[in-house]
């Protein structure tokens, strides 16, 4: 076999991935007629088009749009009453926003530890990590992957605890048959460009509950009361109003998203049953309860024993050389970032969050809207980087 890409060799696949975002002639069309319109605001009508299609797509009774997922967070822990004072549980390995938005509220983010296998908070930590403070938790579908909801549910309920989901990496994913955001009080989705649905930026709150929703949609729209005079304001507000670009652009978006959902989860069983057979980086666990799984990233978890010793850092930088773009994330877990380390937050004792900062690999989900065939691609990369460790190592 031909030497590495890196070192002047042949690269296994030179083949282009899936471009992201996907876009055709309706999303130009749609956008146009905002144009034509005149109201290219967050009150033309697409937005509430577009609010009520992602409501009936993920069973809730109530949609409310918004500029970006960090806000929709922010929104969310402000309606359900956390303020100073208050301990918010997040996990310490997801995308600084989840906890940012827990400072902003002017609470304190409690750091608890995640499951080695899906990267997802560990539902016997979060138990020990309840106190007399705890006002909400964010649990985080990290890669598409819901929670263990049987577990986090019931404890959350016991304790009158405030469940926000952030669903920013789930879009289309369920738990036993449920789609998530609609499980907790209210359901927080990124809409931000490398997410499954995107406008480039952009974000979405769902709830089942009216008094939330109402909150959720005042607060959006500057404490205004839905039924209120323009310039009545009876609570304190801010403007989150999604444009009707952005819904025109999503409205497209959804034209092809249960399709993309579909292909994605396709790939992704492949590749996990490609890797499992050639012993190659470990794929995370894909729990049968969560029955669809909107693969946001695909998380491998890299063992340098298997590959003659060679570095994480040497294995991504092969990997991509032989066609296959990859990444190794989150370097280091949220609590060691300066805004959010001690004594901003309470950091529980996290080793599997820490670990997963040196071990982890991560694929866009562009790749996963390849023919599923095509993971074999990623297979033939691996295999030829065992082959000729020695070359790196």
């Amino acid at each position: 076999m031909a030497h590495l890409a890196i070192k002047g060799g042949e690269a296994v696949r030179t083949k282009p991935w899936p471009r992201w975002p996907q876009w055709d002639e309706s999303e130009a069309q749609r956008v146009q007629a905002v144009l034509e319109s005149g109201e290219w605001g967050g009150f033309n009508p697409v937005v509430e088009e577009f609010e009520a299609a992602w409501a009936k797509r993920h069973q809730a009774k109530y949609c409310i749009s918004a500029v970006n997922g960090t806000l929709t967070l922010e929104a969310a822990l402000r309606v359900v009453g956390v303020g100073p004072g208050d301990e918010v549980i997040v996990p310490p390995y997801t995308f600084i926003a989840t906890a940012n938005a827990v400072r902003l509220v002017g609470a304190t983010p409690v750091f608890v530890d995640v499951e080695p296998d899906t990267y997802n908070l560990d539902m016997d930590r979060v138990a020990e990590a309840i106190g007399p403070k705890t006002k909400a938790m964010i649990p985080v579908h990290f890669a598409g992957l819901a929670v263990d909801m049987d577990r986090l549910l019931p404890m959350a309920k016991a304790h009158g605890i405030a469940v926000i989901e952030d669903t920013a990496h789930a879009h289309g994913s369920t738990w036993r048959g449920t789609p998530l955001g609609s499980l907790g009080q209210i359901g927080s989705f990124s809409l931000q460009q490398s997410k499954n649905l995107t406008a480039g930026e952009g974000g979405i709150l769902i709830t089942n509950d009216e008094e939330l929703a109402m909150k959720l949609w005042s607060f959006a729209n500057q404490g205004r009361d839905p039924q209120g005079r323009w310039y009545e304001h009876g609570m304190l507000g801010s403007n989150l109003r999604m444009t009707g670009w952005q819904a025109a652009i999503l409205l497209a978006q959804m034209e092809r998203f249960d399709e993309q959902l579909a292909r994605r989860q396709a790939s992704a069983r492949r590749l996990t049953s490609i890797l499992e057979e050639i012993d190659g980086p470990a794929p995370m666990r894909w729990d049968d309860r969560c029955d669809n799984h909107a693969h946001h990233l695909y998380m491998m978890r890299y063992d340098p024993a298997k590959f003659g010793g060679m570095s994480r850092e040497q294995f991504v930088e092969a990997l991509t050389a032989e066609g296959v773009p990859c990444s190794t994330g989150y370097y280091r877990p949220l609590y060691e970032q300066p805004p959010l380390a001690e004594p901003f937050s309470r950091v529980m004792p996290c080793p599997v969050s820490e670990q997963a900062c040196k071990e982890s690999i991560w694929l866009a989900q562009r790749l996963l809207l390849a023919e599923p065939e095509e993971m074999d691609d990623i297979a033939r990369a691996i295999v030829k980087i065992r082959e000729h460790v020695g070359e790196v190592a």
